[in-house]
């Protein structure tokens, strides 16, 4: 007998969970930059920049060796999402790119297409760790590239 018959909704599709990890590892193949994706339900905290900061040092993305990990936080059932880059590639892309970025995102997400949001966001800060921190030989895969899923 379960004593919860329910099962916690999925936040994303089998094809859409695999559309996302493809994204970040396209958008990796060709940098030594790495990405990853953070989704919870709610965030807990005011601001999902502080949540962002929080998983950024929780999932050990301050010790890449050219400080070039960019994290996408996304709070789905909040509304709420926060992107945040380390020390080595903000220096390089500025504030302006990261409100492009969360601009791209906040426009995606208000026509309900969040997948495909997530999508063109990854594939942009793709091409700019492509620029500013391109495949060296030897460059490892620092990060895993899964998705990462809070509460």
């Amino acid at each position: 007998m379960k004593l919860f018959p329910f099962r916690k909704k999925e936040f994303f599709t089998e094809d859409e969970k695999s559309r996302l990890v493809q994204a970040i590892r396209h958008a990796e193949r060709l940098t030594s930059g790495e990405i990853r994706l953070f989704v919870e339900s709610h965030c807990e905290y005011v601001d999902p920049m502080d949540r962002a900061r929080e998983a950024f040092l929780s999932l050990g993305m301050e010790k890449t060796k050219q400080r070039n990990g960019v994290l996408l936080y996304i709070a789905l059932r909040d509304h709420q999402f926060a992107i945040l880059g380390d020390q080595g590639i903000h220096d390089k892309v500025g504030n302006d790119f990261w409100k492009h970025e969360a601009d791209i995102l906040r426009h995606h997400f208000s026509g309900q297409r969040i997948v495909e949001g997530i999508e063109v966001c990854v594939k942009e800060i793709g091409e700019s760790l492509l620029q500013h921190f391109p495949y060296e030989s030897g460059d490892a895969n620092e990060l895993p590239d899964d998705i990462v899923f809070g509460k």
